[in-house]
């Protein structure tokens, strides 16, 4: 029986998700680093910089909040991503950007799972545990509605100003917003883990307990290597959308950089808004598989991973409608696997456990992206973007038997 309720908390559980996605930089940011002048594989170190700072502090970061407390780590991670935006408005140079890619780094890490767990503890003081995809789906949508809106402000912005650097500088305005949203939340929702863990101490001395589950493992392993392919390569949509901007024989009385907006806006919203009902019913897919969450997480792997095969090949070719229609499927099966993968992860470790399992996986899959950025960012400048997203994407794929995740007992 699927019972909750869009109570106040949904709905602020919703605005941080929101405000968290509009980053108006995200769908124009290798282009702001090629107008820089910066190389693919200069790029790709950057990213590299980024990843690493979240898998070096992911884990540290994870026990602080299930030590001191989660809502002091996401105010915490607001404050590290604003001085992050701040400097690249300011800067215009590799080594600024490096700093600035590690404070970004450091935001991630303090938020990676620590809002999930807020969230399931609110489910589990309102009894709601069993419908963790459903009520996790719903907040998501809205991270997504929040993605859309941003891309639409983005691509006015750069239409208008033919730079990208101003939407560094706007991003700030939400996130002081969010910070204000996270500090006002019920203190209750610490309350569930720091009675116990303040008289445990450090939680990273049972990790290997959970670490030792099968189930935990795998399913650990599998949405690494799956959230380390999308976060190396969703951002190689914005060179392909240039490209096929510039190819277009429309619009031809706009500069390259105004067409350049215009398609991006409309690919990045039609993504964004199909996105957010991808994950509004995600818990459809799985009740499809009957409840087969094992199938239902192997499965996106598998037509993720291809998506990206066939992005590349088909950018390659020239034929590069077909490669944005394969980014579309990749964003779509993020969206649906994501809320599936949270609820199997959360089920094979104690409650008290949550936010530093979710951010023990959050490390390996983070350690994958920072290892695949400068990999593509160096074939992509030596054998071009198409045949670098096609061979990150046949790796990963041809990974999967080694990542399968089982049904767990009793489903």
């Amino acid at each position: 029986m699927r019972e909750w309720k869009r109570d106040v908390m949904f709905w602020r559980f919703a605005a941080y998700g929101f405000l968290k996605n509009l980053r108006l930089f995200e769908p124009f940011l290798i282009l702001f680093f090629r107008e820089q002048g910066l190389t693919f594989l200069q790029i790709g170190i950057l990213y590299t910089v980024r990843e690493l700072a979240t898998y070096v502090l992911d884990v540290p970061t994870g026990v602080f909040a299930d030590t001191v407390g989660r809502r002091v780590t996401m105010v915490l991670s607001m404050l590290t991503y604003i001085l992050s935006f701040a400097i690249f408005t300011l800067t215009s140079s590799f080594y600024p950007f490096a700093v600035a890619m590690f404070l970004y780094g450091l935001g991630d890490a303090l938020r990676s799972g620590t809002h999930k767990a807020l969230i399931l503890s609110y489910l589990k003081l309102k009894g709601w545990s069993h419908l963790k995809v459903e009520y996790y789906g719903g907040t998501r949508s809205w991270s997504q509605r929040g993605s859309a809106v941003n891309v639409i402000l983005a691509s006015v912005l750069v239409f208008f100003t033919h730079t990208y650097r101003w939407v560094f500088a706007l991003s700030i305005i939400p996130y002081v917003l969010n910070l204000i949203n996270l500090a006002t939340y019920p203190a209750e929702l610490d309350k569930v883990i720091t009675d116990k863990k303040k008289r445990e101490g450090f939680y990273i001395l049972r990790l290997f307990e959970f670490l030792r589950n099968g189930d935990y493992r795998r399913a650990l392993l599998n949405s690494a290597l799956y959230m380390g392919l999308f976060r190396g390569t969703k951002d190689y949509l914005q060179p392909v959308l240039k490209g096929l901007a510039l190819a277009l024989p429309v619009l031809l009385y706009l500069s390259g950089e105004e067409r350049t907006a215009v398609l991006v806006g409309l690919v990045y919203g039609t993504i964004y808004l199909l996105n957010s009902v991808a994950s509004e019913n995600a818990y459809r897919i799985r009740d499809a598989l009957r409840g087969r969450e094992g199938l239902a997480i192997n499965l996106t792997y598998a037509v993720g991973s291809l998506s990206v095969l066939l992005a590349g090949l088909t950018f390659h070719i020239s034929l590069k409608w077909l490669s944005v229609l394969m980014f579309l499927f990749l964003y779509l099966i993020q969206n649906v696997r994501r809320p599936i993968t949270l609820s199997y992860i959360s089920d094979t470790v104690p409650e008290n456990a949550v936010a530093t399992a979710l951010s023990v996986e959050s490390s390996v899959r983070t350690l994958y992206a920072a290892a695949l950025a400068p990999v593509i960012g160096y074939l992509a400048d030596t054998l071009g973007v198409g045949l670098a997203l096609a061979s990150v994407g046949a790796i990963t794929l041809l990974l999967l038997p080694f990542v399968s995740v089982r049904e767990r007992s009793g489903v």
